[in-house]
């Protein structure tokens, strides 16, 4: 993982890693943080007055240039929303015509999907959005993709310091969290300010960010688009719109499918720890005077102040949620190709677009590597499209759909790799086992679970007569 999530750095990227670690702590706080000695050292109460000064400098340098609202919680989203609209400026206005064209084009994506997929419709209504519109609708999804990140970096702060240090601190390491809000929502504005001019749609990062039944498509956005590409603008506006209707299809009809994302980003956060080295020298060097101006802060978290270490759960909760996001994209690309393959002839160079769109560092490997530290693996989505597809030509298309009736049918990583392994389990051939149905699969497992229950129940209450 190339990128650490709001701007961390890897500790090996550090040449100065191995120098500062061999003799403790550079800054001579031996192994503890901001410079407080261990063992019988003891800490200098000197040296946590003048850091926490130099924080309460720093905050308000930056509440009276950019207002004390929002800063409770781990990031400042009064501030990320207040930059990222900076940085969105002015927008091209959403004309009539714009709506009744995407109304139209919903409605032929839709229609076109039924034969392609078992999935009834997941929209209610396909709107027009201007960048600020995504941004106003979109937010409360990144709260809960971004909060179980930076709650627990937050708190790992506090947790950095001396339990001696933590009490004589008392209060004051909410100055920490205001800190740490600030920074945080900076760099959240800055990145969703950037995605909200070039998504395509709502679900074009493959989360379904907006309000639950609403589709959307950004014209502006899909304009500049279509004019890369050969195809005329209205077949694109369908092919984007069959791919919007597609994403709610699954997302409105796969009940355990969102809480499923937004759990394994927190799983992925858990697992999140810090080496603490690199906050001496922040807190040491620390200018407030240089920090009034955000995209300063922003520049100094980009530096690696701050170094996040993986561990085996984080990689494994990366994996899990790439996985899981391949698996929708490669769907998606399967049936919104079966849809539209015969009635538009360019959909095979669309969607190939779209994908070197992705492999080319597109706005959502852009924005998961900042915000939560995920890189979207080309290879895997497209892996993941042969998987349907091949399970689709040999199982059929309500099997296919029936594998997303319950997480535990569904492929895993070393599936996207071998798919033929996981096509044999689902038609019941080779040596892995019997998977001819598997939603009778799971009916059967769910009537193991209820007979187990009953059995439990009926000795529970044969000791009660007793």
């Amino acid at each position: 993982m190339s990128n650490m999530p709001f701007g961390f750095s890897n500790s090996d990227d550090d040449p100065d890693r191995d120098k500062n670690a061999a003799g403790g702590n550079p800054f001579g706080g031996g192994d503890m943080p901001f410079g407080f000695g261990a063992g019988g050292e003891g800490f200098d109460p000197a040296q946590l007055g003048q850091m926490l000064t130099q924080f309460g400098q720093m905050l308000s340098g930056m509440g009276s240039s950019m207002g004390q609202g929002g800063t409770s919680g781990p990031v400042n989203y009064d501030i990320a929303k207040k930059l990222a609209r900076q940085q969105i400026g002015s927008v091209t206005p959403i004309t009539e015509g714009n709506v009744k064209a995407i109304a139209d084009a919903a409605h032929l994506a839709e229609m076109w999907l039924d034969a392609a997929t078992t999935l009834p419709a997941g929209a209610s209504r396909t709107l027009a959005w201007t960048p600020n519109d995504w941004l106003d609708n979109t937010i409360d999804t990144w709260k809960r993709l971004c909060d179980p990140v930076a709650e627990k970096v937050a708190g790992m702060w506090v947790q950095g310091l001396p339990a001696e240090a933590q009490q004589m601190a008392g209060p004051m390491l909410g100055m920490l969290g205001q800190m740490g809000g600030l920074a945080f929502g900076s760099q959240l504005g800055q990145a969703l300010g950037q995605l909200s001019t070039e998504v395509l749609s709502s679900t074009d990062i493959g989360l379904p960010l907006g309000p639950e039944g609403t589709a959307a498509l950004l014209p502006a956005a899909v304009q500049a688009f279509s004019e890369g590409l050969e195809q005329p603008h209205q077949e694109v506006l369908v092919f984007l719109a069959a791919r919007e209707a597609a994403h709610q299809r699954l997302y409105s009809h796969v009940p355990w499918l969102r809480q499923r994302v937004l759990a394994t980003v927190e799983e992925y956060a858990r697992g999140i720890t810090m080496d603490f080295s690199a906050m001496e020298e922040f807190a040491k060097d620390l200018d407030p005077s240089a920090l009034t101006d955000p995209s300063k802060l922003e520049a100094l978290m980009q530096q690696g102040t701050f170094e996040p270490q993986n561990t085996p759960e984080q990689k494994a909760a990366l994996e899990r949620l790439e996985t899981l996001l391949a698996l929708v994209e490669g769907w998606v690309e399967t049936v919104v190709t079966a849809a539209l393959g015969e009635r538009l002839p360019g959909v095979g160079a669309m969607s190939e677009t779209l994908r070197r769109r992705r492999a080319t560092g597109g706005p959502a490997e852009q924005t998961f590597a900042t915000l939560v530290g995920l890189e979207l693996r080309p290879r895997k989505v497209r892996e993941a499209a042969g998987l349907w597809q091949k399970l689709t030509a040999e199982a059929g298309m309500d099997t296919r759909d029936g594998v997303w009736s319950h997480p535990d049918l569904m492929p895993d990583s070393s599936d996207l790799d071998a798919p033929d392994g996981f096509v044999a389990r689902v038609l019941g051939g080779g040596d892995t086992g019997n998977f001819d149905d598997p939603i009778a699969q799971l009916e059967a497992v769910l009537a193991k679970e209820r007979a187990a229950e009953e059995a439990m129940d009926k000795t529970r209450e044969d000791d009660e007569d007793k």
